[in-house]
């Protein structure tokens, strides 16, 4: 029996930001060894919440920063902090042995409700086709967190072979696999996973893609392909704060979305700016 994806949100036309990143230049949470730039300026929730409140966006989803890698800790302390406003996906050493009891510790003990994986297009990121993946993925399938793809189109066909054997696995792809505008042939890759019904797609980075200034206009036939395949109950925007300060600024970044693209009617918005992230990362009435 065919998988389906799961049934529709509520109609609550709160507005949930998927993707964002928070850090800070403390001490108590170290930058990873790996990391030989770390960033000059915190980002820190506080700034976060005035943000949402003053765009009244509701809820935000908090995906692990690369700065600390596979130290999940400062992204868990915000999250239990401000209880009820935030979710979180982890991340964890995809080339470990101990990936799946990480990422059962960070759902089960932690309360992480995803987890994310960024292969590179080189060698270096030749693991996304190596023995630890399925097994990982399996484990997210089990706990019923989504897993998060971070990548470029040249990896999406074998992602597209790690979501065939994880039917029941809802999977995200971050950025429109970040295809710069005007390459049809690598837009395919993305627009061939739409076979598979949990597969979901962040229609974010439009303007890092693009080559105009805003509203980005040479990114939104792109967009539109994308909306025609996977429907608005499969879309989701985001903001990338605060990598989004550096180009539009995250008010843009939301009024890109509702009012900019011109071929979404107000349902589809509804679905866009909060309902399909619901689907994924349900907040509850509360918040």
């Amino acid at each position: 029996m065919a998988v389906q994806a799961r049934p529709p949100a509520p109609s609550a036309a709160r507005i949930i930001d998927p993707h964002v990143h928070i850090w800070k230049r403390d001490l108590r949470y170290p930058w990873a060894p790996e990391t030989t730039n770390p960033p000059t300026q915190d980002a820190l929730p506080e700034t976060l919440l005035r943000l949402m409140h003053a765009n009244g966006v509701s809820h935000t989803v908090i995906i692990q920063v690369i700065y600390y890698r596979w130290d999940n800790t400062y992204a868990r302390d915000v999250i239990r902090q401000h209880q009820g406003k935030f979710l979180g996906v982890c991340r964890v050493n995809p080339q470990s042995p101990g990936a799946r009891a990480d990422l059962s510790r960070l759902v089960k003990e932690d309360g992480f409700r995803g987890v994310r994986i960024s292969p590179a297009a080189d060698a270096a990121g030749d693991w996304i086709s190596g023995p630890l993946m399925p097994p990982l993925w399996r484990r997210a399938q089990e706990l019923e967190v989504p897993m998060t793809v971070l990548t470029s189109t040249t990896r999406l066909p074998e992602a597209g072979r790690l979501i065939e054997r994880h039917p029941a696995l809802d999977v995200v792809i971050d950025h429109m696999a970040d295809c710069p505008p005007g390459r049809p042939a690598e837009l395919e890759k993305l627009l061939a996973l739409e076979r598979f019904p949990r597969v979901y797609v962040k229609i974010s980075h439009t303007w890092s893609l693009s080559r105009q200034p805003y509203p980005y206009r040479d990114t939104h036939d792109q967009v539109h392909k994308l909306y025609d395949a996977f429907g608005p109950q499969r879309l989701m925007w985001g903001t990338d704060w605060p990598l989004v300060e550096g180009y539009c600024g995250y008010a843009r970044a939301l009024a890109l979305v509702r009012d900019e693209l011109k071929f979404l009617n107000e349902e589809d918005k509804r679905w866009i700016l909060g309902q399909t992230v619901e689907r994924l990362w349900p907040f509850g009435a509360g918040g």
